[in-house]
């Protein structure tokens, strides 16, 4: 059995829309199955984020930055 692999299916804005435990030779295999941008992901690898949705790629770090969030005071009425 081989080890499991993770990739992030990314947007042409290299946003993270899902990730997929797959092989690469099966992703390579199956291209109509697997429509898209596909980028390896990592779990539990040093200096790596593993991805998630919303994540954005960064192609130069090879790396996943994970999205900001505003949390906003609510408005008084």
């Amino acid at each position: 059995m081989s080890v499991p692999q993770y990739f992030a299916e990314i947007d042409t804005n290299n946003i993270v829309i899902a990730v997929h435990v797959v092989t690469r030779q099966f992703l390579d295999e199956n291209p109509d199955r697997y429509l898209g941008i596909y980028v390896e992901t990592f779990v539990d690898v040093e200096g790596k984020t593993y991805a998630g949705v919303g994540y954005t790629y960064d192609a130069k770090t090879k790396n996943f930055v994970p999205p900001v969030y505003i949390v906003q005071p609510p408005i008084e009425a």
